[in-house]
This record gives C-alpha cells, sequence and structure tokens, in this order.
C-alpha cells in the first residue's frame, strides 16, 4: 500500500516533467485589476511570486490527510470544513472511483486549503496575484482584452453543472508555465472573504450578516469580464468552513 501511495504521489511530477519545480515563476507588474479598488482605482502591483503549475490533487491532498490526520473526513471539526467535506471520497484515505487520483481535489475548505499550503511551507495565492496569473494565455502576460480568448473562456461555463471533471495538466500551460487556471475547477485565494460583489442593486444600503468586512472591493470595475465576475461573485459568498464539488485550490509562494 505504501509503494502504491507513493507511486501516485509521483504522477504531478510526472506530469510536468521530471525533474521539474511544481511551482513556476511569476515576475511581478502592475495590472489593471477587475475589482475597483477604493485606495488604487482598480490598478494593482503584484510583486514576484512563484504560484503552483496545477491545481492539487485527490492523490497529493490524500498524502496530506494521511500525515494530518486531523484534516481527515470524519475528524475535522464542523467549524473549520462543513459536512459535505471529502464527500466523493469513498472512505477517510480513500479515494475511488469519484475521486480520481489526477483530478483537482475539490470539496475543500478553505481552512483544510490553507492548512496543506501551510505544511508545504507555502500558502494560498491572494486574489491579485491568482487574477494576474491567470490574465495570461500562451504568449501573453495578458490577454483579456482579446474577445476570442475570453469567449474560450466563457465555454466552460456554459458547460453543465455535474460534468465529470478532467484530470489536471491537459490544458495548455500559459507563459509563465501555469496551467488549469481556466476550464476545470474554481479556486480559493487567501483573502477571498474581501471581496464585496454583488450584482443585485437591492442589496445596496442593505446589512447582510453573511458578508465579510473587507479592505478594499466595492465593486467590479470591468463589467465586460463576466467570468471573473462569476468567480468573484462565487468566492465572496461563501465561509471558510464551506465546500463545493467545483472549487479547489493551488499554492503560492513569496520570493526571497
Amino acid at each position: 500500500m505504501r509503494r502504491l501511495l507513493l507511486a501516485a504521489c509521483l504522477l504531478p511530477a510526472l506530469a510536468i516533467g521530471a525533474g521539474a519545480s511544481p511551482y513556476a515563476r511569476v515576475p511581478g507588474g502592475a495590472f489593471r485589476s477587475a475589482l475597483k479598488y477604493e485606495d488604487t482605482g482598480g490598478r494593482v502591483q503584484v510583486a514576484a511570486f512563484e504560484m503552483m503549475r496545477e491545481p492539487v490533487t485527490n492523490v497529493q491532498f490524500l498524502a496530506f490527510v494521511r500525515t494530518h490526520p486531523d484534516w481527515q473526513r470524519g475528524r475535522t471539526p464542523t467549524v473549520f470544513a462543513e459536512s459535505r467535506y471529502l464527500q466523493h471520497w469513498s472512505g477517510p484515505l480513500a479515494l475511488g472511483a469519484r475521486a480520481l487520483p489526477m483530478q483537482p481535489v475539490t470539496q475543500v475548505s478553505w481552512f483544510a486549503a490553507d492548512a496543506y499550503c501551510t505544511a508545504q511551507g507555502a500558502r494560498l495565492p491572494t486574489w491579485s496575484e491568482w487574477e494576474y496569473a491567470a490574465a495570461a494565455d500562451a504568449t501573453r502576460r495578458d490577454a483579456r482584452k482579446d474577445p476570442a480568448w475570453r469567449e474560450q473562456i466563457l465555454s466552460w461555463y456554459a458547460r453543465p453543472a455535474g460534468a465529470p471533471m478532467a484530470a489536471i495538466g491537459l490544458g495548455a500551460a500559459n507563459v509563465y508555465g501555469i496551467s488549469d487556471l481556466h476550464g476545470l475547477a474554481w479556486e480559493w485565494t487567501e483573502d477571498y472573504a474581501s471581496m464585496l460583489v454583488s450584482g443585485d442593486g437591492r442589496d445596496q444600503g442593505s446589512p447582510d450578516r453573511q458578508k465579510f468586512c473587507g479592505a478594499g472591493s466595492i465593486g467590479m470595475d470591468d463589467t465586460e469580464n463576466y467570468a471573473v465576475m462569476m468567480r468573484v461573485a462565487m468566492l465572496s459568498s461563501l465561509e471558510g468552513s464551506d465546500v463545493t464539488s467545483s472549487l479547489g485550490f493551488r499554492c503560492a509562494r513569496d520570493i526571497h
């Protein structure tokens, strides 16, 4: 069993090439966020950082919960992960047919994702880091103004809900060497709770106890970027213990 688990944990490394780092370097820079920030007018400066080339997989998260039993299904307090946490696995330490090894791990809470990254000496990416990296295509650092690129991303959202999720690494990598930022799983960010965005004008002026007090985001600066609007609206509606069948994560690291 241990040999099988070790071989499975090596699969992600083989998928990106033997000896290659699972992290890609993303150079720093300034860009205009789709979010409207009070203090910058939407212009955001991102320091250089490293991001995982691919989302965390079921087999990688299985290795984590084996060595961190407090995060196994049935042991994690509901304040950190609701009752649906890893419910698609066949058991607390078994994946099964609904959670294939190379598929992105989903049904994980923000707290569980944060704990995984911390155990790797990493962290969850901030929204600005994720948005900055996700703006790139195979040749350009910012492809967001390209209608064809936007249409390709929007086609993912048109797929029926509940469709089987593909394995990681099948999509083309962007200019940084990072793949599957679009078209596979939605992803947690470190500061997901600070993005207070609502598309319903009736919410203006009314208290909403399900939202968190954020430091910067007050709306969308790019209302044509529908894919980002959907992602921000979904993340800002969640609590840290929530899980969904389409939400996974990847880790990031500072560059010292």
